[in-house]
């Protein structure tokens, strides 16, 4: 997998491109299936609009040429909302998908691509 093919989100159910084995397969990878609470993708979706719609607003800033400190204080606003939807999505995937794998016997699998994200994600 390359930068340019990010993995679908959390959000995404795979069933459309399931191998026979029940896996998901993305960019010819197999992954297993996400399947997540419809009250879980709503508040993840909605978190990820306000982060949007804060950019925007940062980005009006700037071309409004409006005071460095300030824009960098909204910035470190933006930073810290995605650290908290990131927090929310490890968390969720912890206790849903980790599960899961465990469940079906597959839990080395999971851990050894979520040791990978964490090497992306992690500075």
């Amino acid at each position: 997998m390359t930068i340019s093919e990010p993995r679908p989100s959390i959000g995404h159910s795979h069933s459309d491109h399931l191998h026979p084995d029940g896996l998901a397969e993305y960019a010819g990878e197999a992954v297993h299936a996400h399947v997540h609470s419809t009250e879980s993708l709503r508040r993840i979706v909605n978190r990820l609009s306000r982060i949007e719609g804060h950019i925007r607003g940062i980005k009006m800033m700037v071309q409004e040429s409006r005071a460095c400190p300030d824009v960098l204080v909204q910035i470190a606003a933006v930073r810290g909302a995605l650290d908290r939807v990131s927090r929310i999505i490890l968390d969720e995937h912890l206790t849903e998908c980790v599960a899961r794998a465990a469940k079906d016997g597959n839990i080395e699998a999971e851990i050894e691509e979520l040791k990978s994200a964490l090497d992306r994600f992690l500075p």
